[in-house]
């Protein structure tokens, strides 16, 4: 299986700022993707999308891209966050999300090639990035995903 690209992902939660940088500088990636729906919550604190983009030029060299696309919408968030949802559900209804959107034409390969995805959650496990990840490696060919922890 030859690999076509590189993608990491990482989420902010649960880190300090010096964790969060120092994983993405050892990363080697090239640019951050925040999948996020909502990236200017007071919550955020410095992932907030404007202290974000000046944080990762300035400590990482790497440019900031908002790709909203890639986050679920309004509404299958809160079911799933405040509603109490189950994963299981999530995870169909996001993936039925991509295709609908056919996120696999409508995101440039480059952007995420040698990039890193963005979300909140600490751990990719019951998160939306590591979805997209996968959905993009069914559709573009073999993807190494590396999850910065």
């Amino acid at each position: 299986m030859n690999i076509t690209m590189k993608i990491h992902t990482i989420g902010f939660t649960e880190k300090n700022a010096e964790t969060f940088f120092g994983l993405l500088k050892q990363s080697g990636a090239k640019r951050l993707v925040d999948v996020r729906l909502n990236n200017v919550s007071q919550l955020a604190g410095f992932a907030k999308k404007n202290d974000l983009a000046f944080f990762v030029k300035n400590i990482c060299d790497m440019e900031y891209i908002h790709a909203p696309e890639l986050a679920p919408t309004k509404e299958m968030l809160g079911d799933y966050k405040k509603g109490g949802g189950d994963w299981a559900t999530y995870e169909k209804q996001f993936l039925e999300l991509m295709g609908a959107r056919k996120v696999e034409k409508l995101i440039p390969r480059d952007l995420l090639d040698d990039g890193c995805m963005l979300c909140s959650e600490h751990l990719p496990h019951q998160c939306h990035r590591r979805l997209v990840a996968e959905y993009l490696g069914r559709h573009w060919g073999p993807i190494e995903v590396r999850h910065l922890t």
